[in-house]
């Protein structure tokens, strides 16, 4: 019986060594790729002389290195809650009534400090932990857009302002809620590529679990994030400023555009109400669907989708989150702004 223990206790001491170096190493490897990555990058484009090769890659790794931090946080929290937490967990915090688990769930993304990069992750681990998709999706919605984090830099970027960081909050809540109940209304189950890792309580569970978890997460989320960056980037270099201006004198125009410009411009949810309080000359309604519709909708963030559900799922979520986001926006502005 005291070798069996002893034995369990070197096996778990193994482990969590092995966490740390793994993390440890990890960390410093991508500190290393970041920091050669921005400098060389530019460096190459100028030798190159092609100046919108080296705008590109400004863009792109701005993008990248901004997301990952909150990706790897959103693998974090993802392998714990498939390793640790066991499934009757959610089962007891949820109502059992999806109509009202939506809701409660959307409401929980205020405990979630990261951006959509984490989202992804965390609501495909509850999937597998038994929650009902209509529930998770309304979270992952919800947690990148009214976390504590978003509505302080709101506050911040808008000063003197507390109707942009009320709209911002109703308007994204409502989205996350009305999506959520839609896609338990309509929803189907061919449409949505469930993930089949099971991390259920068993043999493999516990830390060599969440090992497992977060390298299989962040490796294959990355990869898209990377993808999603990249196609951002190219937009940013290939339209013209001029062109965007040519909208900014109608309020419909400006309100369509900003909520067009932050899908393609992936801004993390922590920064993008100083971009869209940079955006002086767009009505404040333009400017709080741009802050509405990016942590929900984004070129990475319909990659992150499309790796993780399956891109059927990401066409159809994704068009009918920006038109309801863009909807919810409007009516939030035309009563608080």
């Amino acid at each position: 019986m005291e070798n069996q223990r002893a034995v369990t206790v070197a096996d778990g001491l193994r482990t969590v060594l092995r966490i740390l170096v793994h993390t440890v190493l990890g960390g410093a490897a991508l500190i290393a790729i970041v920091t050669v990555a921005s400098v060389l990058g530019p460096m190459l484009a100028i030798d190159l002389y092609t100046p919108p090769v080296a705008a590109w890659w400004t863009v792109f790794t701005a993008i990248t290195v901004q997301g990952v931090p909150f990706l790897l946080l959103g693998t974090v929290v993802s392998a714990a809650i498939g390793a640790f937490v066991p499934q009757r967990v959610f089962q007891r915090l949820l109502p059992r009534r999806t109509a009202l688990a939506v809701p409660v769930a959307g409401a929980a993304g205020v405990v979630l400090p990261g951006c959509e990069c984490a989202s992804v992750p965390v609501a495909g681990s509850l999937m597998r932990r038994g929650v009902a998709p209509a529930a998770a999706l309304a979270f992952l919605l919800s947690a990148p857009a009214i976390n504590p984090v978003v509505l302080v830099a709101t506050s911040i970027a808008f000063p003197g302002q507390p109707e942009m960081v009320l709209g911002r909050l109703v308007a994204s809540l409502a989205t996350a809620v009305v999506m959520g109940w839609l896609w338990a209304r309509f929803g189907r189950e061919e449409w949505l590529r469930l993930p089949r890792r099971d991390t259920a309580h068993g043999p493999g569970a516990g830390p060599r679990a969440f090992v497992s978890g977060l390298q299989h997460d962040f490796l294959h989320a990355g990869g898209f994030l990377v993808v999603g960056a990249a196609a951002a980037a190219t937009f940013d270099i290939v339209v013209p400023r001029s062109l965007l201006e040519v909208f900014t004198g109608s309020a419909w125009l400006s309100v369509l555009l900003l909520a067009v410009l932050a899908v393609v411009l992936c801004v993390c949810s922590e920064a993008d109400a100083f971009v869209a309080a940079s955006l002086s000359g767009f009505s404040p309604t333009a400017r709080l669907a741009f802050m509405v519709v990016g942590p929900m909708v984004d070129l990475k963030l319909i990659a992150l989708q499309t790796g993780t559900f399956g891109r059927s799922f990401a066409l159809r979520f994704s068009s009918a989150t920006w038109l309801v986001a863009v909807a919810s926006s409007v009516l939030a502005g035309w009563w608080l702004l």
